[in-house]
Protein backbone atom coordinates (compact mmCIF):
# COMPACT_ATOMS: atom_id res chain seq x y z
CA UNK A 1 0.00 0.00 0.00
CA UNK A 2 0.96 3.66 -0.22
CA UNK A 3 3.15 4.63 2.74
CA UNK A 4 1.21 6.64 5.30
CA UNK A 5 -2.14 6.20 3.56
CA UNK A 6 -4.94 3.66 3.95
CA UNK A 7 -7.64 2.98 1.41
CA UNK A 8 -11.19 3.81 2.44
CA UNK A 9 -14.53 3.51 0.69
CA UNK A 10 -14.89 7.27 0.14
CA UNK A 11 -11.96 7.44 -2.32
CA UNK A 12 -14.20 8.02 -5.37
CA UNK A 13 -17.45 8.68 -3.51
CA UNK A 14 -19.84 10.59 -5.77
CA UNK A 15 -17.48 10.54 -8.78
CA UNK A 16 -19.15 7.81 -10.84
CA UNK A 17 -21.74 10.01 -12.64
CA UNK A 18 -18.96 12.37 -13.77
CA UNK A 19 -16.29 9.89 -14.77
CA UNK A 20 -17.11 9.01 -18.34
CA UNK A 21 -18.00 12.58 -19.28
CA UNK A 22 -15.07 14.17 -17.51
CA UNK A 23 -12.13 11.90 -18.23
CA UNK A 24 -10.31 12.20 -21.53
CA UNK A 25 -10.79 9.09 -23.67
CA UNK A 26 -8.21 6.44 -24.30
CA UNK A 27 -6.79 6.37 -27.80
CA UNK A 28 -9.05 4.99 -30.53
CA UNK A 29 -7.92 1.63 -31.77
CA UNK A 30 -6.84 0.47 -28.30
CA UNK A 31 -9.09 -2.59 -28.41
CA UNK A 32 -7.79 -3.53 -31.85
CA UNK A 33 -4.17 -3.24 -30.69
CA UNK A 34 -4.92 -5.46 -27.71
CA UNK A 35 -6.78 -8.00 -29.85
CA UNK A 36 -3.92 -8.20 -32.35
CA UNK A 37 -1.20 -8.34 -29.70
CA UNK A 38 -2.90 -11.09 -27.69
CA UNK A 39 -4.50 -12.96 -30.59
CA UNK A 40 -7.98 -12.54 -29.13
CA UNK A 41 -10.79 -14.46 -30.82
CA UNK A 42 -13.83 -13.52 -28.70
CA UNK A 43 -13.61 -16.78 -26.75
CA UNK A 44 -11.59 -15.75 -23.70
CA UNK A 45 -12.43 -14.25 -20.30
CA UNK A 46 -11.29 -10.78 -19.21
CA UNK A 47 -11.12 -9.34 -15.71
CA UNK A 48 -10.88 -5.54 -15.41
CA UNK A 49 -9.47 -4.83 -11.95
CA UNK A 50 -10.46 -1.40 -10.64
CA UNK A 51 -12.89 -1.08 -13.54
CA UNK A 52 -14.56 2.17 -12.47
CA UNK A 53 -17.64 2.76 -14.65
CA UNK A 54 -16.52 0.10 -17.11
CA UNK A 55 -14.76 2.24 -19.70
CA UNK A 56 -12.11 -0.33 -20.64
CA UNK A 57 -14.22 -3.41 -19.93
CA UNK A 58 -16.93 -2.21 -22.30
CA UNK A 59 -14.41 -1.16 -24.94
CA UNK A 60 -13.00 -4.71 -24.92
CA UNK A 61 -16.29 -6.61 -24.58
CA UNK A 62 -16.50 -7.46 -28.28
CA UNK A 63 -13.17 -9.32 -28.26
CA UNK A 64 -13.98 -11.56 -25.26
CA UNK A 65 -16.62 -14.16 -24.49
CA UNK A 66 -17.08 -12.84 -20.97
CA UNK A 67 -15.97 -9.69 -19.17
CA UNK A 68 -15.91 -9.24 -15.40
CA UNK A 69 -15.35 -5.80 -13.89
CA UNK A 70 -14.29 -5.46 -10.26
CA UNK A 71 -14.34 -2.23 -8.29
CA UNK A 72 -14.84 -1.36 -4.61
CA UNK A 73 -17.04 1.66 -5.30
CA UNK A 74 -20.75 0.87 -5.48
CA UNK A 75 -21.50 3.91 -7.60
CA UNK A 76 -18.93 2.85 -10.19
CA UNK A 77 -20.32 -0.69 -10.34
CA UNK A 78 -23.88 0.61 -10.79
CA UNK A 79 -22.77 2.97 -13.54
CA UNK A 80 -20.89 0.18 -15.32
CA UNK A 81 -23.95 -2.06 -15.24
CA UNK A 82 -26.12 0.70 -16.63
CA UNK A 83 -23.67 1.41 -19.43
CA UNK A 84 -23.40 -2.27 -20.29
CA UNK A 85 -27.16 -2.53 -20.63
CA UNK A 86 -27.23 0.54 -22.87
CA UNK A 87 -24.49 -0.97 -25.05
CA UNK A 88 -26.39 -4.27 -25.36
CA UNK A 89 -23.68 -6.35 -23.70
CA UNK A 90 -25.34 -6.91 -20.34
CA UNK A 91 -25.50 -10.65 -21.01
CA UNK A 92 -21.74 -11.08 -21.38
CA UNK A 93 -20.62 -8.69 -18.63
CA UNK A 94 -20.61 -9.03 -14.87
CA UNK A 95 -19.90 -6.31 -12.31
CA UNK A 96 -18.58 -7.21 -8.88
CA UNK A 97 -18.19 -4.82 -5.99
CA UNK A 98 -14.96 -5.91 -4.31
CA UNK A 99 -11.47 -4.74 -3.60
CA UNK A 100 -8.66 -6.18 -5.68
CA UNK A 101 -7.14 -7.42 -2.44
CA UNK A 102 -10.19 -9.67 -1.96
CA UNK A 103 -9.65 -11.57 -5.22
CA UNK A 104 -10.02 -14.26 -6.48
CA UNK A 105 -13.41 -14.01 -4.73
CA UNK A 106 -14.67 -17.16 -6.43
CA UNK A 107 -14.53 -15.59 -9.89
CA UNK A 108 -12.47 -18.35 -11.46
CA UNK A 109 -9.67 -18.05 -13.98
CA UNK A 110 -9.18 -15.49 -16.75
CA UNK A 111 -7.18 -15.32 -19.95
CA UNK A 112 -6.40 -11.61 -19.56
CA UNK A 113 -6.34 -9.20 -16.62
CA UNK A 114 -6.35 -5.48 -17.28
CA UNK A 115 -5.55 -2.55 -15.01
CA UNK A 116 -6.52 0.86 -16.37
CA UNK A 117 -4.83 3.52 -14.22
CA UNK A 118 -5.98 1.68 -11.10
CA UNK A 119 -3.03 -0.42 -9.92
CA UNK A 120 -1.43 2.38 -7.86
CA UNK A 121 -4.39 2.35 -5.41
CA UNK A 122 -3.86 -1.30 -4.48
CA UNK A 123 -1.63 -3.45 -2.31
CA UNK A 124 0.37 -3.99 -5.44
CA UNK A 125 2.55 -6.94 -4.45
CA UNK A 126 -0.44 -8.84 -3.07
CA UNK A 127 -2.60 -8.14 -6.14
CA UNK A 128 0.17 -8.99 -8.62
CA UNK A 129 0.77 -12.30 -6.82
CA UNK A 130 -2.97 -13.04 -6.93
CA UNK A 131 -3.08 -12.38 -10.67
CA UNK A 132 -0.44 -15.08 -11.14
CA UNK A 133 -2.92 -17.57 -9.67
CA UNK A 134 -5.87 -16.35 -11.76
CA UNK A 135 -4.17 -16.39 -15.17
CA UNK A 136 -3.17 -19.55 -17.07
CA UNK A 137 0.44 -20.20 -18.12
CA UNK A 138 1.12 -17.64 -20.85
CA UNK A 139 -1.85 -15.52 -19.76
CA UNK A 140 -1.55 -11.76 -20.04
CA UNK A 141 -1.65 -8.96 -17.49
CA UNK A 142 -2.14 -5.63 -19.26
CA UNK A 143 -1.31 -2.30 -17.63
CA UNK A 144 -2.86 0.68 -19.45
CA UNK A 145 -2.41 4.39 -18.82
CA UNK A 146 -2.17 7.75 -20.48
CA UNK A 147 1.28 8.35 -21.92
CA UNK A 148 2.75 10.56 -19.19
CA UNK A 149 5.37 12.12 -21.47
CA UNK A 150 2.66 13.22 -23.91
CA UNK A 151 1.71 16.85 -23.18
CA UNK A 152 -0.12 18.00 -26.30
CA UNK A 153 -0.90 21.69 -26.59
CA UNK A 154 -3.80 23.46 -28.24
CA UNK A 155 -1.97 25.68 -30.73
CA UNK A 156 -4.05 26.09 -33.85
CA UNK A 157 -7.25 24.81 -32.28
CA UNK A 158 -10.44 26.89 -32.30
CA UNK A 159 -10.98 27.33 -28.55
CA UNK A 160 -8.85 28.23 -25.50
CA UNK A 161 -7.09 25.61 -23.41
CA UNK A 162 -8.64 24.29 -20.22
CA UNK A 163 -7.20 26.48 -17.39
CA UNK A 164 -5.82 23.59 -15.35
CA UNK A 165 -3.37 25.69 -13.32
CA UNK A 166 -6.07 28.08 -12.13
CA UNK A 167 -8.40 25.17 -11.40
CA UNK A 168 -5.71 23.42 -9.35
CA UNK A 169 -5.11 26.58 -7.35
CA UNK A 170 -8.83 26.84 -6.61
CA UNK A 171 -9.03 23.21 -5.48
CA UNK A 172 -6.12 23.81 -3.10
CA UNK A 173 -7.83 26.94 -1.79
CA UNK A 174 -10.86 24.84 -0.82
CA UNK A 175 -9.25 21.50 0.11
CA UNK A 176 -5.77 22.48 1.25
CA UNK A 177 -2.35 22.29 -0.37
CA UNK A 178 -1.84 18.53 0.09
CA UNK A 179 -3.55 16.14 -2.32
CA UNK A 180 -6.65 14.58 -0.80
CA UNK A 181 -7.54 10.91 -1.21
CA UNK A 182 -10.58 9.57 0.60
CA UNK A 183 -10.23 10.39 4.29
CA UNK A 184 -6.47 10.72 3.97
CA UNK A 185 -3.89 12.73 2.06
CA UNK A 186 -1.10 11.89 -0.37
CA UNK A 187 1.77 14.30 0.24
CA UNK A 188 3.98 12.35 -2.18
CA UNK A 189 1.33 11.32 -4.69
CA UNK A 190 0.74 7.75 -5.84
CA UNK A 191 3.60 5.29 -6.43
CA UNK A 192 5.15 4.31 -9.74
CA UNK A 193 7.58 1.51 -10.48
CA UNK A 194 4.94 -0.98 -11.59
CA UNK A 195 7.52 -2.91 -13.61
CA UNK A 196 9.43 -3.98 -10.51
CA UNK A 197 6.22 -5.10 -8.82
CA UNK A 198 5.23 -7.30 -11.76
CA UNK A 199 8.73 -8.75 -12.03
CA UNK A 200 8.78 -9.59 -8.33
CA UNK A 201 5.51 -11.47 -8.82
CA UNK A 202 7.15 -13.54 -11.59
CA UNK A 203 5.66 -11.96 -14.71
CA UNK A 204 7.71 -11.86 -17.90
CA UNK A 205 8.03 -8.79 -20.11
CA UNK A 206 6.90 -6.25 -20.75
CA UNK A 207 5.88 -5.76 -24.33
CA UNK A 208 5.20 -2.03 -24.79
CA UNK A 209 2.79 -0.40 -27.22
CA UNK A 210 1.86 3.24 -27.69
CA UNK A 211 -1.52 3.80 -29.32
CA UNK A 212 -1.65 7.26 -30.95
CA UNK A 213 -4.09 9.79 -29.56
CA UNK A 214 -7.33 10.56 -31.30
CA UNK A 215 -8.54 13.85 -32.67
CA UNK A 216 -8.67 17.04 -30.64
CA UNK A 217 -11.79 17.46 -28.54
CA UNK A 218 -14.16 20.33 -27.93
CA UNK A 219 -15.02 20.47 -24.24
CA UNK A 220 -17.84 22.42 -22.64
CA UNK A 221 -17.92 24.00 -19.21
CA UNK A 222 -19.85 21.06 -17.74
CA UNK A 223 -17.37 18.60 -19.26
CA UNK A 224 -14.51 20.31 -17.46
CA UNK A 225 -16.44 20.39 -14.18
CA UNK A 226 -17.12 16.68 -14.63
CA UNK A 227 -13.36 16.14 -14.97
CA UNK A 228 -12.80 17.86 -11.62
CA UNK A 229 -15.40 15.73 -9.85
CA UNK A 230 -14.12 12.53 -11.50
CA UNK A 231 -10.79 12.84 -9.69
CA UNK A 232 -10.18 11.25 -6.30
CA UNK A 233 -8.37 14.42 -5.23
CA UNK A 234 -11.45 16.56 -5.88
CA UNK A 235 -14.32 14.10 -5.53
CA UNK A 236 -17.65 15.79 -4.77
CA UNK A 237 -17.87 14.69 -1.13
CA UNK A 238 -14.59 16.39 -0.23
CA UNK A 239 -16.15 19.85 -0.57
CA UNK A 240 -18.92 19.16 1.93
CA UNK A 241 -21.17 22.17 2.51
CA UNK A 242 -18.83 24.35 0.42
CA UNK A 243 -19.47 22.47 -2.82
CA UNK A 244 -21.91 25.03 -4.26
CA UNK A 245 -19.50 27.88 -3.51
CA UNK A 246 -16.63 25.93 -5.05
CA UNK A 247 -18.58 25.22 -8.22
CA UNK A 248 -19.59 28.88 -8.56
CA UNK A 249 -15.94 29.90 -8.28
CA UNK A 250 -14.92 27.18 -10.72
CA UNK A 251 -17.44 28.35 -13.31
CA UNK A 252 -16.13 31.89 -12.90
CA UNK A 253 -12.61 30.71 -13.71
CA UNK A 254 -13.85 28.81 -16.75
CA UNK A 255 -15.81 31.77 -18.08
CA UNK A 256 -12.83 34.05 -17.60
CA UNK A 257 -10.79 31.63 -19.69
CA UNK A 258 -13.45 31.23 -22.39
CA UNK A 259 -16.38 33.60 -22.64
CA UNK A 260 -18.13 31.13 -24.93
CA UNK A 261 -17.67 28.31 -22.44
CA UNK A 262 -15.88 26.15 -25.02
CA UNK A 263 -12.41 24.67 -24.75
CA UNK A 264 -10.11 22.70 -27.04
CA UNK A 265 -8.06 19.79 -25.77
CA UNK A 266 -5.84 17.17 -27.36
CA UNK A 267 -6.02 13.87 -25.47
CA UNK A 268 -2.77 12.02 -24.75
CA UNK A 269 -1.71 8.83 -26.45
CA UNK A 270 -2.28 5.57 -24.58
CA UNK A 271 0.58 3.47 -23.23
CA UNK A 272 0.13 -0.30 -22.95
CA UNK A 273 2.41 -2.75 -21.16
CA UNK A 274 1.73 -6.46 -21.66
CA UNK A 275 3.13 -8.86 -19.06
CA UNK A 276 2.90 -12.64 -19.28
CA UNK A 277 2.63 -15.41 -16.76
CA UNK A 278 5.48 -17.76 -17.64
CA UNK A 279 4.53 -20.76 -19.79
CA UNK A 280 4.51 -24.16 -18.14
CA UNK A 281 8.01 -25.50 -17.62
CA UNK A 282 9.77 -22.15 -17.15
Amino acid sequence: MIDGWEWDETLFSGSAPYYRRGRLPYAPGLAEVLAQTLGLDARGRLIDVGCGPGILALAFAHVFREVVGVDPDGGMIAEAGRRAAEAGVGGKTRWVRARAEDLPAGLGGFDVAVFGQSFHWMDRDLVAATMMTMLPPGGALVHISDLKSDTPGVAGLPHPAVPYAAMDALIKEYLGPVRRAGRGVLPHGTPGGEAEVFRRAGFLGPERHVVPAGRALERGEDDVIAWVYSMSSSAPHLFGTRRAAFENDLRRILRDASAAGRFSERPPSTEVFVWRRPPTGL
